[in-house]
């Protein structure tokens, strides 16, 4: 009887098994994790450590600015005058005690000076942060085409090998027939090796430049694939350049901050002035009376003078830092924009050489199976559309770099509109 259960059990898993290596649509197929796309990256940018901390630096900045609003506290005194004294004076009994309440005035604009500090230096924080969140979106935009780069050249490399392996099988069959001397055929051989282990090189790059992606994308494992391409894409129209880069907006926004903090350091030498409001209450007739007083300080001995060379030596640091920044910018602009012109060239060039190299390696390899070619020949044009290839792929790295360091300045994400 149990024999009679398990047969047909068994005959339906041999059915089942024969079913899915016969048919490749019913296999079950391996999960690639395709890297997000390029947009999805750039909209998770407020998302990425490196944003959420210039966040966070500027929320700090603006509580600052709040706080430096605030009036300083009152202060409250209780004082007890002629007490264990001699003759009517001793002990406490006829003793004088007022109640007052000190509050520091902060005249001579003081207050004014700290508040528009406080404030200059949030405003400097919020473009820092803005400069960060683009800084952040270049740093995605080269690790995503290094990625899509390195992919690219381990599929270079395992197609060098496929050539390398066909031309290989061709040599031997030559040396075979005695049309080539076996020399040629442990050349080949050779060749062979190099290629294989090119693309064991190329792998362990890919591998690491898809550890960086998922690193920088806050993964949880690394990619395997690329999904849309960022390596293909024409970068827009340079913009007009009209308005200052954020970098040269940073600088500005430190020179203010550097000049309103030289005018703290000068009121901060003026007096200090507190007014006090009390009620003294005298014993010995039970009386009871208001009491009023203004204290301020003698700037006799500290006069800040430290404080203000300090504050004015930070003040030319800034201007220094503005001027090299300002400089910088319109040169890194125009190397930019030279930069990105070039690669375009450079791009369509090697698309040029890539298609003559094809060509050449198809000729070549038809002169060689009819025995009108060498070995050699046919080697030099397999290694030229090898390395034009591979330039293809460094033309189009030089051109997102361009692309990057253009978006940079004109604070906007690469291949995206600005700001």
């Amino acid at each position: 009887m149990l024999t009679q259960l398990v047969r047909p059990l068994l005959a339906v898993g041999l059915l089942v098994t024969a079913l899915l290596f016969a048919s490749p649509s019913l296999a079950v197929e391996p999960v690639v994790d395709t890297a997000p796309t390029y947009e999805d990256l750039i909209a998770r940018l407020d998302a990425l450590p490196s944003s959420l901390e210039a966040v966070a630096r500027y929320d700090a900045a603006v509580a600052r600015a709040d706080q430096a609003r605030a009036l300083p506290n009152p202060s409250i005194a209780y004082d007890m005058e002629n007490v264990y004294g001699t003759g009517p004076y001793n002990g406490i009994g006829n003793a004088e005690t007022t109640l007052s309440i000190n509050q520091p005035l902060e005249l001579f604009g003081q207050r004014s000076a700290r508040v528009q500090a406080a404030r200059s230096d949030a405003d400097a924080a919020g473009l820092r942060r803005e400069q960060v969140r683009w800084q952040v979106a270049a740093q995605v935009a080269l690790v995503y085409a290094e990625a899509e780069a390195a992919a690219r050249r381990h599929e270079l490399a395992a197609e060098a090998l496929s050539l390398t392996e066909q031309d290989a099988r061709g040599v031997a069959a030559m040396v075979e027939q005695g049309r080539e001397a076996t020399l040629r055929d442990i050349q080949a051989q050779s060749e062979v090796a190099s290629a294989r282990a090119a693309v064991d090189e190329a792998s362990a790059l890919r591998d690491a430049a898809f550890a960086r992606l998922s690193a920088i994308a806050l993964l949880d494992r690394p990619v395997q694939a690329i999904g849309a391409s960022l390596l293909d894409r024409a970068p827009g129209t340079p913009q007009a350049g009209d308005a200052d880069p954020l970098a040269v907006q940073v600088a500005q926004a430190e020179l203010v901050t550097a000049g309103r903090l030289v005018t703290v350091e000068r009121r901060r030498a003026r007096p200090d002035v507190n007014a006090s409001l009390g009620m003294r209450r005298y014993r010995d007739t039970d009386d009871e009376a208001f009491t009023v007083g203004i204290e301020l300080t003698v700037p006799l001995f500290d006069r800040n003078r430290g404080g203000i060379r300090a504050a004015y030596a930070e003040e030319r640091a800034a201007e220094a830092r503005l001027i090299a920044q300002q400089q910088e910018a319109r040169a890194g602009r125009f190397a930019a924009v030279a930069a990105l012109a070039a690669s375009g060239s450079r791009t369509r060039a090697a698309d040029n050489g890539v298609a003559a190299a094809e060509e050449a390696y198809r000729l070549s390899r038809i002169g060689f199976e009819a025995g009108r070619i060498s070995q050699l020949e046919l080697r030099s044009t397999r290694a030229a559309l090898i390395a034009s290839r591979n330039a293809a792929v460094d033309a189009r790295i030089a051109r997102v770099r361009a692309e990057i360091d253009l978006a940079r300045l004109e604070g906007r994400a690469p291949f995206g509109d600005s700001r």
